[in-house]
């Protein structure tokens, strides 16, 4: 009898012991969504991001300070003689010892398949288009942001699509075959190998060029071998075109992973967990902790009671309830820090009017507005000084944003804290620059519009309707509609330049200013080139020349100088209504250690994690 119960008291502490052991070596963080995709040339959101971030590695990774070395033993400077060539060429020492998940030793072939591959494989919506601009020779002056156009140029076609026989990827004849391998031929002849460097010629100097390789959305790099062998692109010249943008699930690699970071791939269970697993062949040293798990949990309730249960580490919730957390023992909140995302609120200055239900009769008639009415700078600036900021962070924003003064973030290169803020409420003055416009004929008359915000996003919803509340505080006959479309139908109607006003965001990955001042500022960029005819050819003459003087010198300085004069012509010009940058925070319990803040680490929903750094 006494046998038995020793045993079984062995046995018993024993398992606690295996508990404790477990409690100890396994983060838990739970969050509301779950992943698209393994693959690091697919990704381009937040939530896979975090888990490629822990899988993969570039050459390079910015630590929220500065870059360091990573697969590289070094980072590219003119000082040190690895930047050449008036900053066109760049020379990457890479590491040697470096184990991927599967046992194969990491190669500069391997660095160069990778970034081909990110370049080759342009999903549509997807990240290559970074790696494309640098590595490709513009056309016509202009950034090249895809493969297809190369291929399209060479061919002497109007399409990309007319390239092949239809509903194929069989190119149409040998004319159109050698185009394909030319546009290829011109992307590689870029890389170079020498020993056990890799040598990245540019065609033009592009200041972001090491940002651009430091982001996980297409800068990881890939075992070639493994790839191969998983039915990745092989890494020739004939066939790459059968790679090219495939649909999500016939892509091979999205839901295998294979990479040289702390963490390998333990199982996906799709729509439930992620389990990573210690890689303990590690090149810098084994993680403190054995296994990082990410849930994925809808009910911030059910969230909260498992972190305050310690059944997670780490949560994810809105803002508006940081006060319910704080103050909870064994729970510490860490907020306060400025991300890389700019919310403003748009005005389409040449507003597309066919058939378009959000601009009333289509004229300054009391029952609509015409679709040039947001091009007279005299209604952007009433609007502006309608808008009260102050309430607006403090009320949907519970203090967890700041207003910005233009387009960049305020931690990136190139801020400028002296900028005008942007204006703030004024109601005095809203009235004066309202009756000003149109020759007075607005203020007797008043218009009516639509403003448009996505479905489901309550910091959006609540600035529309502030607007809406001002304005017809100040003048009754202004009547301003809201209507919430669901994402796609709202991106659809933006790029058709049908939404007279709308509150969008935009999120960078990359920690330079370019990435934020060409989407706002230039005729072509991603937000600005749908503002309308009015703005595209303003901003041609005044935006465009200082977007593009800023990406011809590596001089921080000289660049923040274009950066200033783009804002204060933003404020001057009364461009957009700026309306917030919000403010990162960590919900974590007391006994995890080692988290620090990196704007540039992709998150679940609030901000990245990065479990190598983590113990207990």
């Amino acid at each position: 009898m006494r046998k038995s119960i020793f045993i079984f008291a062995v046995l018993f502490f024993a398992m606690v012991g295996t508990i404790m052991a477990m409690a100890t070596t396994t983060i838990v963080e739970e969050r509301i969504e779950g992943i698209n995709t393994l693959d690091p040339d697919w990704c381009y959101d937040t939530s896979s991001g975090e888990v490629i971030w822990q899988v993969y590695e570039n050459l390079l990774r910015y630590n929220g300070k500065a870059f360091i070395p990573m697969l590289s033993t070094n980072v590219p400077s003119v000082k040190d003689g690895t930047i050449l060539d008036s900053g066109k060429t760049y020379v990457f020492h890479i590491r040697k010892g470096v184990y991927f998940h599967n046992g194969d030793l990491l190669t500069p072939q391997d660095v160069v398949y990778s970034l081909e591959r990110s370049i080759i494989f342009d999903r549509a919506g997807g990240p290559s288009w970074m790696l494309a601009e640098p590595i490709f020779p513009k056309i016509n002056g202009s950034y090249v942001d895809s493969i297809e156009q190369w291929a399209t140029k060479l061919a002497g076609v109007r399409s990309y699509n007319e390239l092949f026989v239809k509903g194929t990827r069989i190119p149409k004849n040998d004319k159109y075959r050698q185009a394909l391998i030319d546009a290829f031929k011109l992307m590689s002849k870029a890389f170079e190998i020498k020993g056990n460097d890799v040598i990245i010629h540019l065609p033009h100097i592009y200041p972001p060029f090491l940002a651009a390789i430091d982001t996980v959305y297409g800068g990881s790099i890939l075992d070639e071998k493994w790839a191969v062998e998983h039915s990745a692109w092989p890494g020739n010249a004939d066939t790459w075109w059968v790679y090219h943008n495939p649909t999500r699930e016939k892509d091979p690699l999205y839901s295998v992973a294979n990479g040289t970071g702390p963490f390998m791939l333990d199982k996906w269970l799709k729509g439930r967990e992620i389990v990573l697993k210690r890689f303990d062949k590690y090149w810098r040293k084994p993680a403190k902790i054995k296994y990082a798990i990410i849930k994925f949990v809808k009910e911030f309730t059910t969230r909260k009671l498992d972190l305050m249960r310690g059944n997670a580490d780490i949560i994810y919730a809105p803002a508006q309830y940081l006060k319910q957390l704080e103050g909870i023992p064994g729970i510490e909140v860490l907020k306060g820090y400025p991300s890389l995302r700019i919310i403003g609120m748009f005005f389409t200055q040449t507003i597309n009017s066919k058939g378009n239900p959000y601009i009333g009769s289509g004229k300054l008639d009391g029952n609509g507005i015409p679709p040039d009415f947001f091009a007279n700078k005299d209604v952007r600036m009433g609007f502006e000084y309608l808008f009260p900021h102050n309430e607006y962070i403090k009320s949907i924003w519970y203090g967890q944003a700041i207003t910005p003064n233009g387009a960049l973030p305020s931690i990136v290169s190139g801020y400028n804290s002296n900028v005008p803020p942007t204006y703030h409420q004024n109601l005095a003055k809203a009235k004066y620059y309202f009756k000003k416009a149109f020759g007075g004929k607005l203020w007797k008359t008043g218009f009516k519009f639509t403003i448009v915000y996505n479905t489901g996003n309550a910091q959006r919803r609540v600035a529309c309707e502030m607007i809406k509340t001002y304005a017809r505080k100040i003048n009754p006959k202004f009547i301003i509609n809201i209507k919430n479309e669901l994402w796609s139908s709202f991106l659809t109607d933006l790029v058709a330049e049908r939404l007279p006003m709308y509150a969008v965001g935009w999120g960078g990955a990359v920690a330079d200013p370019y990435y934020f001042a060409q989407p706002f500022y230039a005729s072509s960029g991603t937000l600005g080139a749908f503002l309308g005819k009015a703005y595209v050819e303003w901003a041609k003459k005044h935006m465009d020349p200082l977007v593009s003087d800023s990406m011809k010198t590596l001089n921080t300085q000289k660049r923040a100088k274009d950066y200033t004069e783009l804002n204060v012509k933003s404020y001057e010009n009364a461009l957009y209504i700026w309306l917030a940058q919000p403010l990162a925070f960590e919900i974590q319990r007391t006994d995890i250690k080692g988290w620090t803040f990196n704007p540039t680490r992709p998150g679940g929903a609030a901000v990245g994690i990065d479990f190598y750094e983590l113990s207990k």
